[in-house]
């Protein structure tokens, strides 16, 4: 299975619960400070590849910041919302997690668990062959 990828913020409570859960479980993951090491052009192409919602999936619409820009994203392109995203990180609902296969925002228990399932399904494949 392909690194887990972390993007969180210290500070937030769903980003704390999802780091103990992934401790806990002995999940290995890269951690990446989500306004210092916001994800580059091609790492947002890829999260919105994997989101089922679209931008709605990963945009964080009730937040200070989208307020105050006051714009209608439906209204930009996709190049222009990922500019966007990169020069305002906290646009993004945290954290993000990604398999680079799955994606997951938010703290969500039953996702996280699935994707403990499929990557003991590839460890165990592994030690198999």
């Amino acid at each position: 299975m392909n690194e887990i990828t972390f993007y969180s913020y210290p500070s937030c409570t769903s980003c704390r619960k999802t780091k103990k859960w992934l401790k806990s479980n002995n999940i290995t993951f890269q951690e990446k400070h989500i306004f210092r090491e916001t994800p580059n052009h091609d790492e947002m192409m890829k999260i919105l590849s994997l989101t089922t919602e679209g931008i709605d999936e990963i945009l964080a619409t009730r937040s200070q910041t989208f307020k105050d820009l006051g714009i209608d994203v439906n209204e930009l392109t996709v190049s222009e919302l990922i500019k966007l995203i990169i020069e305002e990180p906290k646009l993004l609902r945290r954290p993000i997690i990604t398999s680079g296969k799955k994606l997951i925002v938010g703290y969500n228990e039953s996702a996280l668990q699935k994707l403990n399932r499929q990557r003991a399904k590839v460890d165990l494949k592994k030690s198999v062959s």
